[in-house]
């Protein structure tokens, strides 16, 4: 990597976290993008050199975050619930300032949206309603029980500042999928 590229990485870095670190301040509509130019000591030309607007940067950095969940997926498709949740919830763990920010009241709804039709995604094949403990269970509600399940899940524990590690979490919640998939 140049020194170029390296500089604009750290100044993409500085503007991700900035945004971030204000809207665990604020609200994201009261948040300028002189405020995230301040916050990440670049200017304006600089923000506006990789995002249209606020509003763009919110979308890629929440792109981002939903990409790497998505390849951790994909990554451990073959594994049971225990060992697949392992990967995520470290995920989630390194990443808690901006998961907390997202799933706080000062989050964006757009997320929660996002990681919602997400889950929906990831897990519409485990359902299976022809299994003896779902069977005459419409697939729909399996599936919406367990996405909002694991949503509500994960925001309790990132709202409650992880008060479990992350093996405990996936080993529990692993436990509940395998039990209700």
């Amino acid at each position: 990597m140049s020194k170029v590229d390296r500089r604009i990485a750290k100044s993409q870095e500085a503007i991700k976290t900035a945004v971030i670190e204000l809207m665990s301040e604020k609200n994201f509509d009261d948040i300028t993008i002189q405020d995230i130019s301040d916050r990440a000591n670049v200017s304006r030309g600089t923000i506006y050199l990789h995002y249209l607007d606020k509003y763009d940067l919110l979308e890629k950095l929440i792109a981002e975050h939903i990409n790497e969940l998505r390849i951790l997926c994909e990554s451990a498709a073959e594994w049971d619930f225990i060992d697949a949740n392992l990967p995520w919830f470290k995920y989630l763990e390194s990443n808690y300032l901006f998961f907390s920010t997202m799933l706080a009241s000062k989050g964006s709804p757009y997320f929660r949206k996002l990681f919602l039709e997400f889950l929906i995604e990831e897990f519409k094949d485990e359902v299976d309603i022809s299994e003896s403990k779902n069977h005459g269970l419409n697939d729909d509600i399996v599936l919406q029980f367990i996405v909002t399940s694991y949503v509500g899940i994960v925001e309790w524990w990132i709202t409650n500042e992880m008060p479990h590690p992350p093996h405990v979490m996936a080993k529990q919640v692993g436990i509940l999928l395998e039990r209700n998939l």
